[in-house]
């Protein structure tokens, strides 16, 4: 099972607290020695990195651990091939552009084909599943709405039915985000954690290290992390139900959509109110 790791925030924000115990899921506290990869969405750029090398022994995770690159959005993923070869090619997370802004997208699952066909504006570069199912909503979304960019209402809506559609083929767990929202969708298991004030201690699950938050934010600052598995073990994580889409931006939660009983069933999109 890969490992996913995602960061919304209302402020550019490092990720190297958090992202120091990931890469240790890449072949120190877990198998995942496939490659791994992350992207940091800066203003309407992407600076993405990758490394067919497992995270716990790549330089480049090094370098991205130590660096305090700061985002607003934040996706990362540790892999553990189940399709296509070990190589830079088949490394999450994958960039497409739509709408004159990059997409960046990682799953964590398994889908059994056959995926739907591709006209050919998107196409993937490996032989993963995840970077064609990637494809395959970038081009559900161009198809559906043109050269008109949607509104974040219409987005969700149309991400939410290709998840169920998708998600109907096997295991798909996964992070999307074009830089303004931050799309996450739980199949088996996805968790997550907003950090607002009054900040407090956290420690690191993967790793022996702790950091105050409360001596490196403002109490202005919202940071949500989304996980495959809660990075930290003294903070209460929430655990999403299978079959959940939820809406980061700004660190906030927009909406938190729940497939019931094979219907859509559409909650009041609630933000998280100050504790």
């Amino acid at each position: 099972m890969c490992q996913l790791l995602g960061m919304s925030c209302n402020v550019p924000t490092d990720i190297c607290f958090s992202f120091t115990g990931f890469q240790a899921r890449g072949g120190i506290t877990d198998t995942h020695t496939d490659g791994w990869g992350i992207s940091f969405f800066e203003d309407h750029g992407v600076r993405m990195f990758l490394d067919h090398q497992a995270s716990a022994r790549s330089p480049i995770a090094e370098l991205v651990r130590q660096y305090p690159i700061k985002s607003k959005t934040v996706i990362s993923h540790i892999r553990k091939a189940t399709q296509g070869k070990v190589s830079l090619e088949n490394t999450h997370p994958f960039q497409r552009e739509l709408w004159g802004e990059y997409w960046v997208f990682a799953h964590n699952g398994h889908l059994s084909g056959p995926l739907p066909e591709l006209s050919g504006s998107f196409q993937p570069v490996g032989t993963t599943d995840s970077e064609r199912a990637f494809c395959v909503i970038l081009q559900a979304l161009s198809d559906r709405f043109g050269r008109n960019r949607p509104s974040l209402e219409e987005l969700t809506t149309e991400i939410e039915a290709l998840s169920k559609k998708l998600g109907a083929m096997g295991e798909f767990n996964f992070l999307l985000s074009n830089g303004k929202a931050l799309f996450a969708h739980c199949s088996t298991r996805l968790a997550y954690i907003v950090r607002q004030a009054p900040f407090t201690m956290a420690a690191l699950k993967d790793q022996n290290l702790k950091v105050n938050f409360k001596d490196v934010t403002t109490h202005h600052d919202i940071v949500a992390v989304i996980a495959t598995q809660p990075i930290t073990t003294n903070e209460d994580w929430t655990t999403l139900e299978p079959g959940t889409l939820c809406v980061f931006s700004e660190g906030k939660i927009l909406s938190s959509l729940k497939t019931v009983a094979g219907e859509p069933y559409r909650p009041e999109c609630k933000a998280v109110s100050s504790q």
